[in-house]
């Protein structure tokens, strides 16, 4: 799966706004491990917001929009009951200040690859384009939230705030400040989800969980992608980091605020540009397996050059993307009716699916059909006959 996106709000010249994508790790289909696309909220060394640090200083909240009219600012004694964004008993997980991050989160016991790490419905959601201001835009579905919704939304990072504006006059810029830091793709729209938000970035090989959104249920999932110990950050990414990473950070730096100490950005020189040297030829092999859909290759160099991608991702450390990479391998074999790779094939998305997105995944299903009936794969036939081939081993 491709790295999901984070998706904000953006002004279209002239009219309107328009969704702007960030890239994260799964594909549409599936998983995000977070461009923040959200993966989310994120926001390492990024500034807290005006209410969190009101609200826990002070014991003050921030409530403001009254119904009707223009928003209020109100400062109450006590944050509402319950906490719309608090952890779940029984969690894996909790939600901690992180020395030179601000909030984090951290596993509480030791979490399974392909656990269920949590799933949430968004705060709200947006559609990629409005005929509108953003800022009202965001105005207008604050006011229809609940109190402790609220206090969740607030108490997210920003990063961006427009230098011209004050947080404490500007209410409205407040909270498309938040919106564009926090919100990541939900299916065709883009959403805000407040629990997901706490979850810091890693590049590469530094990070361990990916999400995807599950259009028809309307809710976030989270899952492990590789085995956490208790003690250990929860991270997911943020962008595509299949990149140098000079690019990597200054993309974060310009688009996130902070500038990213992950383990892989902390390698010494010579492990920096190894690691590098296989990001650069994962991405540029992903672009030449595209080049099977125009003809450009043929089956059996496209599914050589899937083998080369899972074997640079085996170096890396990178474990993202695997159940999209596999099932792409599978549309290739059905495309040259070579059965046989369909089914090897196969076995191997089911496992990553079920890892990235869990059971009930509608792209786990579809595989599990195709693994039933290999000829009733939409692709099947499609180019000429071709024992392409299968994985080389279990690990492809």
């Amino acid at each position: 799966m491709a790295p999901q996106t984070r998706r904000v709000l953006k002004q279209e010249k002239g009219h309107g706004a328009k969704a702007a994508k960030k890239q994260s790790p799964v594909s549409s289909s599936t998983v995000l491990p977070a461009d923040r696309s959200a993966a989310n909220s994120w926001r390492t060394a990024i500034l807290q917001t005006l209410l969190l640090s009101i609200g826990l200083s002070l014991g003050l909240f921030y409530a403001w929009y009254s119904g009707a009219g223009d928003a209020q600012k109100v400062l109450v004694n006590q944050r509402p009951s319950p906490r719309y964004d608090e952890v779940a008993i029984g969690a894996a997980y909790a939600v901690v200040d992180i020395p030179g991050k601000g909030k984090g989160v951290i596993a509480t016991r030791n979490i399974s690859r392909g656990e269920l790490i949590l799933t949430e419905k968004p705060l709200f959601t947006v559609p990629p384009t409005i005929q509108t201001s953003p800022v009202e835009f965001i105005k207008e579905k604050l006011v229809l939230t609940s109190e402790p919704q609220r206090w969740a939304f607030f108490n997210l990072s920003y990063v961006n705030f427009p230098k011209d504006k004050d947080p404490l006059r500007d209410v409205d810029h407040l909270a498309f400040a938040i919106f564009e830091t926090n919100a990541v793709q939900a299916g065709k729209e883009i959403g805000v989800f407040p629990r997901m938000a706490r979850l810091n970035h890693g590049c590469s090989s530094g990070f361990n969980t990916v999400y995807s959104y599950r259009e028809t249920e309307g809710t976030l999932y989270i899952h492990a992608i590789k085995p956490i110990a208790v003690g250990e950050e929860l991270l997911t990414t943020y962008t595509d980091t299949k990149k140098p990473r000079h690019q990597r950070r200054s993309f974060l730096q310009q688009t996130y605020g902070f500038g990213c100490t992950c383990s892989v950005c902390s390698l010494p020189e010579a492990e920096s540009k190894a690691s590098d040297s296989r990001l650069s030829a994962m991405a540029a092999n992903w672009a030449r397996f595209a080049k099977w859909i125009d003809g450009t290759i043929n089956g059996v160099e496209a599914i050589e050059l899937v083998r080369e991608i899972w074997k640079l991702g085996d170096e890396e450390g990178y474990g993202s993307e695997r159940g999209r990479l596999a099932a792409d391998a599978v549309w290739v074999a059905a495309g040259h009716s070579d059965a046989d790779a369909v089914r090897k094939w196969g076995e191997l998305a089911k496992e990553w699916y079920r890892y990235e997105l869990g059971e009930g995944n509608e792209h786990l299903q579809f595989i599990e059909r195709v693994l039933a009936r290999p000829d009733m794969h939409p692709a099947w036939g499609s180019r000429e006959l071709l024992a392409v081939g299968g994985p080389r081993s279990r690990g492809a």
